[in-house]
């Protein structure tokens, strides 16, 4: 079972051998920090300080400047178990060039089929985006080991995962987009395969003079929420 409760070995999709692995390994700590800016200056600084919380799996959207930079500086300088993700691609050469940065997973707000197959050649899962359950549907039929649903928070959150989850329990899903920090225990609890945050973690870490002290306090909350969803009943206060 992966953490919100979807079939197990689901991560085969992604096309097997080290593709499926590196998304698998996001079950051990099923949530995500989305990193988004004008620029990346300051996203390898951000970076450890989400390591240090306990964040395994970290996000680079490439409409940040210097996205994909950042993302080599990461693969080469933070640990090797770090599970890096290169967000919002679009288009074939998005593909082509986070591969190349060294991203283990790529992730999409949209769907489309020849970013999916182009990912699966080069081995990397490809995690497309959808929201309404026809949409939700069409990107789980084109093998991809799970779907992101975004934005979450404006159509209702918690209840409208309830609501995707009850006609379709088997797709593992990921809510994003609106995700307070506090939310991640309940949304795992509740069945997402993950959890993804941007805004409401980082707040203004990203920015020139922003607070990292505070991004790693709402970085171990967040963490904390993950264990403690993954936790045993019978172990939980």
């Amino acid at each position: 079972m992966t953490a919100g409760g979807a079939e197990a070995g689901s991560g085969a999709r992604a096309g097997g051998g080290a593709g499926a692995a590196a998304f698998d390994r996001l079950a051990a700590r099923p949530v995500v920090a989305i990193l988004r800016a004008p620029d990346a200056d300051r996203f390898l600084a951000a970076s450890e300080v989400l390591w240090e919380a306990g964040f395994r799996c970290l996000e680079f959207t490439l409409t940040t400047r210097g996205a994909l930079e950042a993302a080599r500086r990461a693969r080469a300088e933070l640990p090797a178990e770090l599970l890096l993700a290169v967000g919002t691609v679009r288009t074939e050469r998005h593909v082509r060039e986070a591969v190349d940065a060294g991203a283990d997973l790529l992730v999409s707000q949209v769907l489309r089929a020849p970013l999916v197959e182009l990912a699966r050649s080069s081995g990397v899962p490809f995690v497309p985006g959808a929201l309404t359950p026809t949409e939700v549907v069409a990107a789980w039929e084109t093998g991809v080991p799970a779907v992101k649903v975004s934005p979450i928070g404006p159509v209702g959150g918690l209840e409208y995962l309830d609501q995707l989850r009850a006609p379709l329990p088997d797709i593992p899903l990921m809510p994003t987009g609106g995700v307070a920090v506090d939310e991640v225990g309940a949304y795992l609890a509740r069945g997402a395969a993950a959890v993804g945050l941007s805004g409401p973690l980082l707040g203004d870490a990203l920015l020139p003079g922003g607070d990292l002290g505070a991004l790693r306090d709402r970085a171990r909350r967040a963490v904390a929420g993950a264990a403690e969803a993954a936790a045993p009943t019978a172990a939980r206060p």
